[in-house]
């Protein structure tokens, strides 16, 4: 029976040896993942199940990210607690100054291979896809399941194949190409679906813009977001682990629910605007939008490509007197690696103040929330009423050039007006 990448990761970790959209299985994990925020509540869980001891400590790694650095008394009582459960289980822990936001840090740290399937205690874990793993966000007592016996039940999903034609015209990141697929299937159009990445356009993919992509995939409600394991993926993986894996594909004669076509060739930026991420316009269209803050930053577009964009825009320039301008390299690496190449002298130059890496104010937890009436044109995922502070205040999704030019401007323009044509 032909089957789906995604069917082929689950069916690979589980006891049966088919499997088709709908059927219930138990998978097991080869990774459970969880932070600050979603740590606690599973050990919780954990103790309630009257388990001590998780199932294997080589598969189990937590990352303070949420609340990194701390903003108060209760955030710091998160981080001892995760820390000192991990010590006790014997854990691998990411804490402060060691490590970054849990997506980065686990893909760039080689936990990540394709063929894995990871459960992960935060929704965006279908950012392990961009290597060719099954990453999925499971809620806290799900996780202390996994925790406890290493696996998970799932609903084996269909596969909705995006295939990206032709190739990114200037200004156009990895970013606008995911809005581009919720624009055109809705925020619900992924629900108990799997988003398959293929075509010409996938394959040209850095793997730092193949991560911006499978991370927005729960965003058009999918169970994941996955590309194919291919050359691109092999040099990205070579030195970076000694993990064993194999390139995976979709059988020929697969079935998908349904099929998507975006031609890269007529691509522009795109925003949404408030309140959805499927809120999708071109950077032309919302143009003049004013701006009060700029966030780049996140486990979607964190990355040193996203910083070095965002140089490009503001190198020779300086931030808008009426706009806090925020970057947020998505781990020390990445923070370090922006150094040595000078990008940090840049941001400061312009007028940006630079971040420790966290998940910090994406979801409206500390160190750059919005006030009542402020809008904010940031590089994060989701842009829900009170996302970022007050529910009512906007945000607006975009990729770092765009991002980068509106704090120049102190408003939405196309990053053309402000820069000339960005470096390849």
């Amino acid at each position: 029976m032909p089957h789906t990448l995604a069917e082929k990761l689950l069916i690979s970790h589980s006891e049966v040896d088919s499997a088709s959209p709908g059927d219930i299985i138990m998978v097991r994990c080869d990774l459970v993942m969880a932070n600050d925020v979603s740590g606690p509540v599973a050990f919780r869980q954990m103790e309630r199940m009257g388990v001590q001891r998780v199932f294997d400590p080589s598969k189990v790694v937590m990352v303070s990210d949420h609340f990194m650095p701390a903003k108060d008394a209760r955030s710091a009582a998160l981080q001892k607690r995760l820390k000192s459960w991990s010590n006790l289980q014997g854990v691998y822990y990411y804490g402060q100054g060691r490590g970054g936001i849990e997506h980065t840090v686990l893909v760039e740290d080689g936990w990540i291979v394709p063929g894995m399937v990871v459960a992960g205690g935060d929704s965006h874990t279908c950012t392990y896809g961009a290597l060719g793993a099954f990453g999925t966000g499971l809620g806290s007592t799900d996780i202390a399941a996994c925790l406890a016996f290493g696996e998970f039940w799932q609903q084996v999903p269909g596969t909705i194949q995006v295939e990206f034609t032709g190739h990114k015209g200037s200004f156009v990141a990895g970013k606008d190409l995911i809005l581009a697929v919720i624009a055109d299937i809705g925020v619900g159009g992924g629900a108990n679906a799997v988003l398959e990445f293929v075509g010409e356009g996938a394959a040209s993919l850095s793997l730092d813009e193949r991560l911006a992509v499978a991370n927005m995939a729960v965003e058009a409600g999918a169970e994941t977001g996955i590309f194919p394991a291919d050359e691109m993926t092999a040099r990205y993986l070579d030195r970076r682990t000694n993990r064993e894996w194999y390139p995976e594909k979709s059988d020929p004669d697969a079935s998908y629910v349904h099929k998507v076509k975006i031609d890269l060739n007529s691509l522009e930026p795109l925003v949404a605007l408030p309140h959805s991420p499927g809120n999708v316009v071109t950077v032309s269209e919302a143009r003049g939008t004013k701006i009060d803050q700029v966030y780049i930053g996140n486990c979607s577009n964190g990355t040193i490509t996203d910083l070095r964009q965002t140089a490009e825009i503001l190198r020779g320039n300086k931030v808008h007197p009426d706009v806090r301008a925020i970057i947020v390299p998505a781990s020390q690496k990445v923070y370090r690696q922006a150094i040595s190449e000078g990008l940090i002298d840049v941001f400061i130059e312009a007028g940006a103040v630079v971040s420790t890496p966290t998940c910090g104010a994406c979801f409206g937890g500390h160190m750059g929330v919005l006030a009542e009436g402020e809008r904010a044109i940031t590089t994060t995922n989701r842009n829900f009423k009170g996302r970022m502070g007050s529910p009512l205040a906007e945000v607006c999704l975009a990729n770092a050039y765009v991002a980068a030019a509106a704090a120049v401007a102190g408003e939405i323009v196309e990053p053309g007006s402000i820069c000339s044509e960005p470096v390849r």
